[in-house]
């Protein structure tokens, strides 16, 4: 059994496995009105996709304060642990066993780089991840194009996917609905639009596009599923 809640955006909270994971935890300073760091008391672990701030997000804060293992590529787990924090260093095609169970990094097309004021610090590969908890997978894409790597995500028996459908800088809805027969999930959840103007979708549209080869469900910030 895995419990997952949308936080807005392309940030989730997973609770399963006796662990509490967030996902690219864009809370505090978005346009949207979305929880804030101090809203989680309880974090073991932080993934995090890629270095863009509106990914990164409260990553530092929380971890500072929770203690949460930050996972991500090695440069950016070089990046926060000269802040401090606790890391777990992964690269693209690597799986470990955590606690709560096995997570695989996926490749993603997009970029990762920091933006610190006008600097530009390297930020490695982006990517994805694959949660195995309990036996329910979760595939989180990240930012991401269309990518033929998706196809060998069909053999994995993938429950949820989480699926950028924004366009301009991810794919927009009908690559994303390609993406969908490309994975073959049980549930197709559209993330990351609408934060922006230049990432407006509409997740209808989404949806009628993904047709049968799905269950689309278009969650709202703070939406829960359970799944198993």
């Amino acid at each position: 059994m895995m419990k997952l809640r949308y936080l807005g955006h392309s940030a989730f909270e997973l609770k399963g496995g006796g662990a509490v994971i967030l996902t690219d935890p864009f809370l505090s300073g978005g346009p949207e009105s979305r929880l804030s760091a101090e809203s989680f008391e309880e974090v073991d672990f932080i993934f995090v996709t890629h270095g863009h701030s509106d990914h990164i997000g409260d990553t530092e804060k929380i971890a500072l304060r929770t203690g949460a293992i930050v996972v991500a590529n090695f440069e950016l787990c070089h990046y926060f642990g000269k802040k401090g924090l606790t890391c777990h260093p992964m690269h693209i095609g690597g799986s470990f066993e955590f606690p709560f169970g096995r997570v695989k990094m996926t490749p993603a097309l997009h970029g990762s780089d920091i933006m610190e004021g006008d600097t530009i610090i390297p930020g490695g590969n982006p990517c994805g991840f694959l949660f195995d908890i309990g036996g329910v997978k979760v595939y989180h894409a990240g930012d991401t194009g269309l990518t033929m790597d998706m196809q060998l995500l069909a053999e994995e028996g993938v429950k949820a996917a989480l699926l950028p459908i924004g366009g301009n800088f991810v794919m927009d809805v009908k690559d994303a609905a390609r993406a969908v027969n490309f994975i073959r999930p049980e549930i197709a959840v559209p993330i990351h639009y609408d934060t922006f103007p230049v990432i407006k979708a509409d997740p209808g549209e989404f949806a009628r596009l993904v047709g049968s080869a799905a269950e689309v469900r278009i969650m709202k910030t703070g939406d829960e599923m359970e799944l198993s």
